[in-house]
């Protein structure tokens, strides 16, 4: 197995790639869109909804005689060769940082240590075992999948085509019974099928009934869809899904929810990739991921407007005009605030994040601002007073009633283990709550 670890928004010469050359050719200077048209997974579950990664945003950008990498974390894998991305706040260690995002975001166990002994396709496949319940819920909020299925029947209650052939073979002599087919409108379709089949492989895995419960009504709902579900039929039901993708526009989260159960059904004969010549991987926008963990730690004082999900949608103008999507707004009214998740280094904070920091602070009337980001060293507590007056006019001064403020999280960089480094964050939240 050739792997090369690199960190997200770093740089490298094109040398260092030489080893995993097929898989770089297959990703380098390509678009997450391209990419996910591929087979990629890229989470939340498409670029076309993710905030900070845009749909032209490359994994690999050609910069010279080296590579760039972008603002998102995962593995790419193509035959025997993989890339894994892990989050730049991981110091020299194992990337426990990016694990315990998907831990407290996604509720994902310990499977990001993608380079240890144990088998890295297994823990690979691991990633897509614990997106299925996202994904499944993601899909049934539009409801059970229904679509025609063509029915053959065999009785007395002629309702459609008849089937001569059949009839004449199976109804002679005349019995009363008349061999037909009928297109009927289903929920017990091949996708649901196919759900109901890695609902059931999954159970089967040591960890599969406590993956599984958080979903479980959406488990029942499969199960109540699907009564015509037969173990045996498993491979039919993985062909006339390969053949027939989900193509209308308004189910694209089931053709998500359809990729990633192929993938999963069809691990065990031919490995993660459906075979040596496929790529395949997931990617985690690193962006989504930090303001949603930041979400759970000051989410009791704030406001947390979602521009993915289309929720608290706010204006800068009457009439509809304007729209934008603070991170976060203070619930106090009296002394309203405005925080800013940024994913990045504090002197890599400047002047656009300034600048839109300070413009939804004027649109809530708020005084205090912060841009809190993940703190790599005793960077600090770092203050920024709003001058008022001119350099025309030489009366440039400080103000003291509005300011903003680069307030970052501690990351433990040299941490022994998960354990401690769990151990040692919760240390960091409560300093970095603190303040609100």
């Amino acid at each position: 197995m050739k792997t090369l670890k690199i960190k997200d928004n770093s740089q490298q010469p094109k040398e260092v790639f030489s080893h995993i050359k097929n898989l770089t050719g297959k990703i380098a200077d390509k678009t997450l869109k391209q990419l996910e048209c591929e087979g990629v997974f890229v989470f939340p579950d498409t670029v076309n909804e993710a905030g900070d990664i845009t749909q032209d945003q490359t994994i690999l950008q050609s910069v010279n005689n080296a590579y760039r990498s972008s603002n998102v974390m995962g593995f790419l894998g193509y035959g025997n060769e993989r890339l894994i991305i892990e989050s730049r706040f991981c110091g020299e260690c194992e990337d426990y940082f990016f694990q315990y995002l998907l831990d407290k975001t996604l509720d994902f166990p310990n499977i990001v240590d993608l380079d240890s002994n144990a088998n890295q396709n297994d823990r690979m496949f691991s990633f897509f075992l614990f997106l299925f319940p996202h994904y499944l819920k993601t899909a049934l909020r539009k409801g059970v999948f229904k679509k025609y299925i063509l029915r053959r029947h065999n009785d007395g209650n002629l309702k459609g085509a008849i089937d001569v052939a059949k009839h004449i073979r199976t109804n002679t002599p005349f019995v009363g019974k008349i061999a037909y087919s009928q297109r009927e409108f289903s929920y017990d379709n091949s996708l649901m099928e196919l759900v109901r089949h890695t609902i059931e492989f999954i159970k089967r895995k040591p960890y599969g009934n406590k993956l599984l419960v958080k979903v479980k009504d959406e488990v029942k709902v499969v199960v109540d869809a699907t009564p015509g579900y037969e173990p045996c039929d498993r491979q039919r039901i993985i062909e006339q899904n390969k053949k027939a993708p989900v193509r209308h526009a308004y189910f694209r989260e089931y053709l998500a929810l359809q990729r990633l159960c192929l993938l999963i059904l069809r691990y065990q004969k031919h490995q993660i990739g459906f075979g040596m010549k496929r790529l395949y991987g997931i990617l985690f926008d690193g962006a989504w991921l930090w303001e949603e963990y930041v979400n759970l730690l000051i989410g009791d004082a704030f406001y947390h407007p979602m521009n993915k999900e289309g929720k608290g949608a706010q204006r800068l103008f009457d009439g509809n005009v304007g729209l934008i999507y603070p991170d976060f707004i203070s619930r106090n009214r009296e002394k309203r605030m405005i925080a800013d998740a940024k994913y990045k280094p504090i002197n890599n904070i400047g002047n656009r994040d300034y600048l839109q920091t300070l413009a939804y602070m004027f649109r809530f009337d708020a005084k205090i601002g912060y841009c809190l980001y993940p703190e790599q060293e005793n960077a600090g507590y770092q203050l920024l007073r709003m001058n008022q007056g001119s350099t025309y006019e030489n009366n440039v001064a400080p103000r003291d009633d509005i300011s903003v403020t680069k307030h970052g999280l501690k990351i433990p960089m040299d941490a022994q283990n998960y354990a401690d480094f769990i151990e040692r964050i919760k240390f960091s939240e409560q300093e970095f709550v603190s303040l609100f």
